[in-house]
């Protein structure tokens, strides 16, 4: 009787070797050898489930986005707790979300320079925007430009936390202050 696999398991686990890989080396590692060789399957396995680096790079960061999904978790109700619990899975607090930032960051940079990768990625950010935008009352700015603003906060802040530059601490704090000037009210 041949062997039953489990196809969803095998890009789950090729897909966490990209992220591993990412984030140890950044994206000039993330080929399909050291992505084989970090899920401990062929080469040819990686290549049966993605065809191009895009690929790869896509299932990684729809992984990275499942599991902060996962980890916010129930409760989040007004868009001052979603932005919060947002940006909680954001910053660096512990290993496993400094690796996914470092992982979305080499994304980032990738999509610059890939036009049919930035392109899913804008569309992602502004139905993520749109859906908290949706959510603002009592902001002495439109909605639109509050949930721009606030998300531009959250990937500065992230990324000065990321870099270095930044303490977790003094991010929280700062991200705490402008979300107070946005919105105003405990919404």
């Amino acid at each position: 009787m041949p062997k039953q696999v489990d196809h969803a398991e095998r890009r789950e686990l090729i897909a966490d070797a990209v992220l591993a890989v990412v984030a140890r080396g950044g994206l000039e590692e993330a080929s399909v050898r050291h992505v084989a060789a970090e899920a401990g399957v062929s080469v040819g396995m990686v290549q049966h489930y993605f065809r191009t680096k895009d690929e790869l790079m896509r299932c990684a960061l729809e992984r990275v986005g499942a599991r902060v999904q996962a980890r916010m978790g129930e409760g989040v109700e007004t868009p001052r707790e979603m932005l919060r619990a947002l940006f909680r899975q954001l910053l660096p607090l512990d290993e496993e979300r400094a690796r996914e930032g470092r992982v979305v960051l080499a994304f980032l940079a990738y999509a610059t320079v890939r036009p049919e990768v930035g392109a899913e990625l804008r569309a992602d950010s502004s139905a993520l925007r749109a859906h908290f935008a949706a959510g603002v009352v009592g902001s002495p700015l439109s909605p639109e430009v509050a949930a721009a603003g606030l998300f531009a906060l959250l990937d500065g802040l992230g990324v000065q936390v990321l870099s270095g530059q930044l303490s977790v601490e003094a991010a929280l704090e700062t991200f705490d202050a402008f979300v107070e000037l946005v919105l105003p009210l405990d919404i």
